[in-house]
């Protein structure tokens, strides 16, 4: 139950729009808290009264990843400081994410290191939109919810998308979700594009082969992020020789990292679907393949829930979802 004494957005440097966003839905104000010192250190300060309330603080880990960690800890120990309630940590895109595993020797499990910092900080729970991989609420012993940015994809889709889609993953690791989106668009078929990657080198994969016809089909390719482009390209480009008409990406988390731009304006892909997740760079706003699509009201929905004590997965997440199928 909310204990009547309303809640406090709070938020970093991360993303302000989207912090705005959620906050004008709420009907809030989402509160500034950090300046920087001359010499880089970050200073928090906290605009109102917590005592006794429920906080929210809005801070996707993006690039520059660890200033913003840096802040998100910051300003959960200035809540708890200030005694706040319950102090929930609102990340749209979680970096670190993807080293979820030790995959190699002598390596860290990354995520777990700092989502463990983040319950250590005095986090109350954890809420984020499409993590890497679903095992990772297992790395803390406070509530973690993982939400979906279908939620807020697919009332797009399925406007743009009519008969005859087929929709691919672009590695064999997306496969779940991919089936999912094809049940949810009444896709005509699945495609799978099978990728080696090369654990010394990051951020480098190539693709190799695919199942599934793509012949004379309008695809969409679905994954969780778009960093530098390689994955999706390299999957665009064996769809394409494949024989596809048309060829869609909808994608979680925009990173666009270099040289994403350049390979995409070269790739056969006529549009990508993408949310704001993290702020998407101004030359991915102004291509005229890029459509943004907000998430404020998925996580506006996601706070009200939490604060008035309502189920997230009865509203908020699909019943046909993989990890409730399979």
């Amino acid at each position: 139950m909310p204990n009547n004494n309303g809640f406090v957005l709070l938020t970093g440097t991360a993303n302000l729009p989207l912090a705005k966003d959620i906050a004008k839905i709420l009907g809030k104000n989402a509160d500034e808290t950090v300046t920087t010192f001359a010499d880089g250190e970050k200073r928090i300060i906290i605009p109102e009264n917590l005592r006794k309330r429920d906080v929210f603080i809005i801070q996707p880990t993006c690039s520059p990843v660890d200033s913003n960690i840096m802040e998100l800890l910051l300003i959960i120990d200035a809540a708890k400081r200030s005694s706040a309630s319950e102090v929930s940590a609102v990340i749209p895109y979680f970096g670190y994410s993807r080293q979820d595993r030790k995959d190699r020797a002598r390596v860290p499990v990354s995520a777990a290191l700092v989502a463990g910092i983040i319950e250590y900080a005095g986090a109350s729970r954890i809420l984020t939109v499409d993590i890497h991989s679903e095992q990772e609420p297992g790395f803390v012993n406070i509530p973690w919810d993982n939400l979906y940015a279908s939620y807020s994809l697919f009332p797009v889709l399925k406007k743009y998308f009519k008969d005859g889609i087929v929709v691919a993953s672009p590695d064999k690791g997306g496969v779940l979700k991919a089936s999912f989106y094809a049940d949810y668009l009444n896709a005509d078929g699945l495609a799978i594009v099978f990728k080696e990657r090369d654990v010394q080198t990051k951020n480098e994969s190539q693709a190799f082969e695919m199942i599934g016809d793509v012949n004379n089909k309008d695809v969409l390719i679905v994954d969780d992020m778009i960093d530098t482009a390689g994955t999706i390209v390299e999957a665009a480009r064996i769809i394409k020789e494949r024989g596809a008409k048309s060829i869609c990406v909808a994608a979680t988390h925009g990173l666009f990292s270099d040289p994403a731009p350049k390979k995409i304006a070269e790739a056969p892909i006529d549009k990508i679907f993408i949310t704001d997740t993290v702020p998407v760079r101004k030359e991915m706003r102004d291509n005229p393949k890029v459509e943004i699509i907000s998430i404020a009201p998925l996580l506006a929905e996601a706070i009200n829930r939490i604060y008035n004590g309502d189920s997230i997965s009865e509203k908020l997440i699909p019943k046909t979802h993989p990890r409730e199928r399979y």
